[in-house]
């Protein structure tokens, strides 16, 4: 009997590892599909199963040896990264052609008998250890860790986020507020929606009262699909409709994932009929993303919706130098205006450049230079070097001011012609690489001295009237973008 036993303890405990390795493989398939997209990871990875682990190595299976050594090329070393990452006690893995491996019963034993009466006690600690490798999945899992970078006091505000920043603001103290619930966030990348997520959700911790969930639909797609592998669905929505505040970065993202919108709209109402707070950004508004279901689209749409204009160069200044004053290197103006000219659409890339001149000051102890920043930052800036023309830029002031494309170049001095013909000099100065004399050329063969007194004159009023020097920079962004 004991002899018996101590068989039906070995399948137990067979049972056990294999269902603890299925729950790791299934979080390792999941940042597989993240990486390689859906349909990679349907074409090469998905027909992978596991086999048995002998000491340090686990065996994975494929159904033919084509499909095997192909995966073993391109994705052999990524496999063995994800899978000691999982499990530092698996430092390799091995990839056979096979079905995957069976739980071996005991000799003389049926599967009736191995679930019989005589094995419940071992019964226990395969639930115990299936349990525990859940709740480590989700304690791992559910939620990203909030950036503590990112908070309201380093967010530097500007015309084209006050709005979004006032809101958020708003959720952060007063969370669940009428017409507040649901807060949703869009703009352009980079432009610091996931910021003002963060700022949101490390205010509301800071007391320790408030329970707080951010991830992004990417991770609440796969966290979902993880666990309908683990059959932890229910736990996975308990945990989710406990929180007091979620927040999903990057919504677009589950445009075309029918089941997770359905699962996503189940918890939306259960929150908000609780008086939960949710926070949604997305690339753009509700209205604007097709795709989405239409009472999703509608319940997003139901509470306040702030976006995130493209920066300003005003901003863009302002960006930098807090971020220069807070690393404590020197950095002169010129060096951040030129910056802030190259670099516009995104302020994360802004940010990057800004900290690879900084680290480069560090390094070799050198002062931040204009030369020295063309050096450093010359793979960056080549990206940004669109080549605009003159012929390109007359055009476009000329539509914005509503003249002829030939005022550009006649002798007509009235005020509605002239004023908009210096613009496009300014313009034709900051933007292209044409010398003063080629740039009159360009312009009915004007002296360089009257560009000069364009470039001057323009200047001056940019720093007087708002909304000219307003008109100058969206001729500017129009022309870089």
């Amino acid at each position: 009997m004991t002899g018996e036993l101590s068989g039906y303890d070995a399948v137990a405990e067979a049972r056990s590892v294999r269902n603890v390795l299925d729950i790791h493989w299934s979080r390792i398939c999941s940042r597989l599909q993240a990486e390689v997209g859906e349909v990679e990871y349907r074409t090469w990875l998905k027909q992978i199963s596991i086999g048995p682990v002998d000491g340090d190595e686990i065996t994975l299976n494929l159904p033919t040896r084509f499909l095997r050594d192909w995966v073993r090329t391109q994705y052999g070393d990524r496999l063995s990264a994800l899978w000691n990452a999982e499990l530092p006690s698996i430092r390799r893995v091995e990839l056979q052609v096979g079905r995957p491996d069976p739980v071996v019963e005991p000799e003389g034993a049926s599967g009736d008998e191995a679930g019989s009466a005589d094995v419940a006690p071992v019964a226990g600690t395969v639930d115990e250890r299936v349990a525990e490798a859940r709740s480590e999945l989700s304690r791992h899992d559910l939620a990203a860790p909030l950036d503590p970078r990112f908070t309201f006091d380093t967010f530097v505000v500007g015309k084209p986020n006050e709005f979004a920043y006032a809101c958020a603001r708003r959720v952060a103290e007063r969370p669940s507020s009428p017409g507040f619930n649901p807060l949703f966030l869009y703009g352009g990348v980079g432009l610091g929606k996931t910021h003002l997520m963060h700022a949101i959700g490390s205010e509301l911790t800071r007391g320790g009262k408030v329970s707080v969930a951010y991830m992004s639909a990417e991770k609440f797609m796969y966290r979902f699909i993880a666990a309908i592998r683990s059959q932890s669905t229910m736990e996975f929505k308990e945990q989710l409709r406990s929180v007091d505040v979620l927040m999903i970065d990057d919504l677009q993202f589950l445009i075309g994932k029918d089941n997770t919108q359905e699962e996503f709209f189940h918890t939306f109402n259960a929150l908000v009929d609780a008086g939960r707070q949710i926070v949604v950004s997305a690339d753009k508004s509700p209205s604007d993303l097709s795709g989405l279901e239409d009472r999703l689209r509608t319940r997003l749409g139901c509470g306040m919706v702030a976006d995130i204009h493209a920066t300003t160069f005003e901003l863009r200044i302002s960006i930098l130098e807090s971020k220069a004053a807070a690393s404590g290197v020197p950095v002169p103006a010129k060096v951040l205006e030129f910056l802030a000219h190259k670099i516009t659409s995104n302020v994360r890339e802004l940010e990057g450049a800004l900290n690879r001149l900084i680290a480069h000051a560090n390094l070799f102890g050198r002062p931040v230079t204009l030369e020295a920043t063309q050096d450093v930052l010359h793979d960056i800036l080549k990206a940004h070097d669109r080549r605009v023309t003159i012929e390109e830029i007359q055009r476009k002031v000329a539509e914005h001011w509503n003249i002829r494309l030939t005022d550009m170049s006649s002798a007509r001095r009235a005020r509605a012609v002239a004023r908009p013909r210096q613009v496009a000099m300014y313009l034709a100065k900051q933007l292209t690489s044409r010398s003063l004399p080629e740039i009159g050329r360009k312009f009915g063969n004007r002296d360089h001295t009257t560009v000069m007194h364009a470039v001057a004159r323009v200047t001056e009023l940019m720093e007087r009237d708002s909304a000219f020097a307003e008109d100058v920079e969206l001729l500017r962004r129009m022309l870089e973008s």
